[in-house]
């Protein structure tokens, strides 16, 4: 009775690790997003007192071998009308990846230091470091459970940073995510702020299968103290165009001086 019981667990626990952490976050970093990418962005900024704000923004997207590049135009309202964000999201994870913003008021390009890469990006509740993506050899990863959330079947893993500067450049000491099983897309992800003891809901609202690509097309960012909501960011996305003709030159900090 004993040999069975040890031989279910055995056997149990093989089923469990089929696929470890590293693989899935390794799956996540490596699915097709798309390459050459034009879409509309509205950003939604809502405070504690329900009160909103709404941006809208033009969203281009290369591949430069295994680097992304990114570059946003705000377009309305007046006060952020003309401000740019541009970005280098490099594979390698010993190097830092390269931002710059355009500020219209001061007609200066400001390029952001990995000091200020958690702070709050463009008064969003996503940093920065949010716009890039995460290395992963800079985390270790943990299975925790595989829970079912609206249907799917999804890995929930807690991520944590290896070192105490990818923790500083982040803002967060760890993060727990849940990573769809069929399409290896995180649809939720909580965020454990290093300062103020708050955290950070990250869930994707609206994906659509685009192209053959798995899109996100609406998330949000919700910060929290407590129970109590202290601010939400929604990013929802539109006119969706993949394999557009952009040339690397349009990616450049030039761009962000001249506009579009």
């Amino acid at each position: 009775m004993f040999i069975k019981i040890l031989l279910l667990a055995t056997l149990t626990l093989t089923s469990l690790f089929a696929i470890t952490g590293e693989e899935i976050a390794q799956k996540v970093h490596d699915r097709d997003e798309g390459d050459n990418i034009i879409s509309d962005m509205k950003m939604i900024l809502i405070d504690k007192s329900n009160k909103k704000r709404v941006r809208n923004l033009k969203v281009y997207t290369k591949n430069r071998g295994e680097d992304t590049l990114k570059l946003l135009f705000f377009l309305s309202p007046a006060d952020v009308k003309n401000t740019a964000f541009l970005t280098y999201d490099y594979e390698d994870s010993n190097a830092d990846d390269d931002q710059w913003l355009y500020l219209p008021a001061l007609r200066k390009v400001k390029r952001i230091a990995s000091s200020d890469k958690s702070s709050s990006f463009m008064g969003s509740d996503f940093t920065y470091s949010d716009m890039t993506s995460r290395n992963v050899s800079d985390y270790t990863y943990k299975i925790m459970k595989e829970p079912t959330i609206k249907g799917h079947k999804t890995w929930q893993m807690l991520v944590t940073p290896k070192t105490q500067k990818t923790v500083e450049e982040t803002g967060y000491e760890k993060s727990i995510v849940f990573v769809r099983q069929d399409n290896f897309v995180i649809i939720q992800a909580l965020n454990y702020i290093k300062k103020g003891k708050k955290l950070k809901y990250m869930m994707v609202k609206e994906l659509e299968l685009l192209d053959g690509i798995w899109t996100v097309k609406e998330m949000q960012m919700i910060t929290k103290k407590g129970k109590k909501m202290l601010h939400k960011s929604i990013f929802k996305f539109s006119n969706i165009k993949y394999n557009q003709d952009l040339d690397e030159s349009l990616f450049t900090t030039r761009t962000l001086e001249r506009g579009i």
